[in-house]
């Protein structure tokens, strides 16, 4: 690990379809495709991919409890 990497550990979904907390639980463990803004298609990230997170809870507008946004860019490996 090195300082600005981006890690996601766990998901708090819910029990519909919009209320999926992972990429893996949208498209099923990569067998249904996910329509991406644009209109592109993915089942798996792939290189150059851009990610951003989200993240609230409550049900009052006024009072909602969040972290922010976070967002990363999927980097191929480097050559060792």
């Amino acid at each position: 690990m090195n300082i600005r990497d981006l890690l996601g550990s766990g998901t708090i979904s819910g029990n519909g379809p919009g209320a999926l907390g992972s990429f893996l639980e949208l498209n099923q463990a990569g067998k249904q495709t996910v329509q991406l803004q644009g209109g592109a298609e993915r089942k798996f990230l792939l290189n150059g991919d851009t990610i951003t997170l989200r993240g609230c809870c409550g049900d009052n507008d006024d009072a909602l409890v969040g972290f922010g946004e976070c967002t990363g860019k999927i980097m191929p490996s480097p050559i060792v």
